[in-house]
């Protein structure tokens, strides 16, 4: 595949990116690659293009594919694995909020539950008691608040992202609360 100078740029942002996420650089890239090929790729073609030795490439494949990104088909008669980006950009933007929310936001929900019983029974500041079940509370609350929301329609929910803001002045200006 040719890169045009559009899509190394993208390809080396995306890279950025990725690194600045926790992800690596290479696993970003190919991820990118694929995101923008209209075909899927081999490992051999995304070698070639991106300059990648083929272990960093199939360690990338087998981690987007743990995050579910990255989806392998075969072609009739070939031996070699073909890959494609999930297509569907809201698949792609809710796979990697669900598998982020799985991967980090739950561990440090259910941590803050720990703490939360653990400061009950043990010495711990009042005041600090507090902070921690309003850090609790709040982190609760955007957790029903996306499960919420990802049981809506896709429809519905694609609605509610166009609002935007101008859901605030159906609710009050949206002003902001101290």
């Amino acid at each position: 595949m040719h890169l045009t100078p559009a899509m190394t740029d993208f390809i080396l942002h995306w890279g950025d990116m990725g690194s600045r996420w926790g992800v690596s650089r290479s696993v970003a890239q190919v991820h990118a690659l694929l995101h923008l090929s209209p075909e899927p790729l081999t490992a051999e073609e995304i070698c070639e293009t991106l300059e990648l030795a083929r272990s960093n490439v199939s360690t990338a494949l087998k981690e987007l594919q743990g995050w579910k990104l990255v989806t392998v088909s075969r072609e009739l008669g070939e031996r070699r694995d073909r890959f494609t980006s999930v297509r569907d950009l809201f698949d792609l933007v809710t796979t990697v909020i669900e598998a982020r929310r799985e991967r980090e936001f739950l561990p440090t929900l259910n941590a803050l539950q720990r703490v939360a019983l653990e400061a009950e029974g043990d010495r711990t500041p009042a005041p600090v008691k507090a902070r921690i079940i309003a850090t609790l509370d709040m982190m609760q609350l955007f957790d029903r608040w996306y499960s919420d929301v990802t049981r809506l329609p896709r429809p519905v929910q694609l609605t509610a992202l166009k609002l935007g803001a101008k859901v605030g002045k159906l609710v009050g200006k949206g002003k902001k609360s101290a």
